[in-house]
C-alpha cells in the first residue's frame, strides 16, 4: 500500500529499484486566499532541456506530468504580483503536491528626477547679477561672483547686453561724458550749443551701444564666449593683480576653458571702426582712430576688471557672499 509522507502520496518503491516519473501539482492564490489564475509556472529540472512551463487555470490550479525524479524549482510569475520560487525533491513515482503559493504584490519603485537645464540655471543667476548694483545704484552686470558660473546661450547675452544699454544709469553716464567732451570743446565739428551737445550725446551713446551688442552680445554668442569677469577674491594680491590684467585678453569659453578673449579684443576694434561713421570729418583718422578706440577699451576692461577685484565687491550690497 502507498503512504503519506509531507502532504505528497509515497508509492511503495519497487524493490528491481526502477525510477520512475512522477507528477507535481499545486494552486496559486494570493495573500488574501484568492485564487491567481493565468499564472505562469515554470518546472526546472536538473536537465533543462527537460523544463516544462504551464499556467493556472481558473481554479488557480497548475500540475506537471511525467516528471523525471530528482531535485526541482518552481517558478511562479503573474502580472502585479512579485515572483516567487520554491524547491524541492521528487522521488521515483511520486505525485508531488506543492504546498498553496500565496504571491505577494508586486512593490513598485518609481524613481523622479527633478532637475533644471543648463539654460534655467543661467536664468537664474543671471537675474541675480541684473541686481547686481554699485552703491545700489551703477549696474554691476557683467560681473560673476559664482566661479562656475553656467554658461549664458545667445539669448542671454543678447537679452542682459540690452538691459545694459537701456538701464537709465547708462544714460546719464553718456550725458555727463557728453557734457565733459563739450565743456573742453572735444570733437569741434559738433560745434556748441544744444544742437552740439545733442551729437556729442549721439555719438557717446552709439559708441556704448556697438561696444556693448558687439563685445559682449554678437561676438561672444558666434565664438562661444563668456562676457562676464568671473571674480576670482582668493590668492596673493599679486596673483589677482594679474588675473584682473589678463581677463582684458582672455575669457571664459561656454566650455568653461580659458582662451583668448576675440570677443573684447575685437568688439572694441570694431567698435572703434564703426565710430569712423559718425565723428566729425577732422577727428577721424581711419585706422588710427579705429585702433586708438580699440585700445582705450582693452585698457578700459584691464582697470575695471582691477576695480571689480579689489573694490566692488564691497560696495555692491546684493552680490553674493559665496
Amino acid at each position: 500500500m502507498p503512504s503519506r509522507e509531507n502532504g505528497a502520496i509515497q508509492p511503495e518503491m519497487p524493490s528491481t529499484g526502477e525510477r520512475l516519473p512522477g507528477s507535481i501539482s499545486g494552486t496559486v492564490t494570493d495573500q488574501s486566499g484568492a485564487v491567481v489564475a493565468g499564472a505562469r509556472v515554470k518546472l526546472t529540472v536538473d536537465s533543462p532541456s527537460a523544463s516544462q512551463e504551464a499556467l493556472s487555470d481558473t481554479e488557480g490550479e497548475f500540475s506537471f506530468t511525467h516528471v523525471a525524479p530528482g531535485s526541482f524549482q518552481l517558478t511562479i510569475t503573474a502580472s502585479g504580483f512579485a515572483t516567487q520560487t520554491s524547491s524541492g525533491t521528487l522521488h521515483s513515482g511520486e505525485n508531488y503536491i506543492l504546498p498553496s503559493s500565496a504571491l505577494a504584490v508586486a512593490t513598485t519603485e518609481t524613481d523622479v528626477e527633478v532637475g533644471v537645464t543648463r539654460v534655467e540655471v543661467a536664468e537664474d543667476q543671471m537675474k541675480v547679477e541684473e541686481q547686481q548694483r554699485v552703491f545700489g545704484v551703477l549696474p554691476n552686470f557683467y560681473v560673476s561672483y559664482v566661479p562656475n558660473a553656467a554658461p549664458l546661450d545667445a539669448k542671454q547675452k543678447f537679452k542682459l547686453a540690452g538691459r545694459t544699454v537701456v538701464d537709465p544709469f547708462t544714460f546719464v553716464f553718456v550725458a555727463g561724458a557728453a557734457g565733459v567732451e563739450q565743456a573742453q570743446n572735444h570733437f569741434r565739428g559738433y560745434g556748441q550749443g544744444a544742437q552740439g551737445y545733442a551729437k556729442r550725446f549721439g555719438a557717446g551713446y552709439a559708441d556704448t551701444v556697438a561696444g556693448t551688442f558687439i563685445g559682449s552680445a554678437i561676438l561672444p554668442s558666434l565664438l562661444k564666449q563668456d562676457p562676464r569677469y568671473f571674480y576670482k577674491g582668493t590668492g596673493s594680491t599679486s596673483s589677482r593683480f594679474l588675473y584682473a590684467l589678463a581677463n582684458a585678453v582672455i575669457c571664459k569659453g561656454d566650455n568653461g576653458r580659458w582662451q583668448p578673449n576675440y570677443s573684447n579684443v575685437l568688439g572694441n576694434l570694431a567698435a572703434g571702426g564703426i565710430s569712423n561713421l559718425y565723428y566729425p570729418p577732422q577727428d577721424r583718422d581711419g585706422a588710427g582712430l579705429t585702433l586708438e578706440n580699440g585700445a582705450i577699451g582693452i585698457g578700459a576692461t584691464a582697470v575695471s576688471n582691477i576695480f571689480q577685484e579689489f573694490i566692488i565687491r564691497k560696495l555692491t550690497p546684493k552680490a553674493p557672499k559665496n
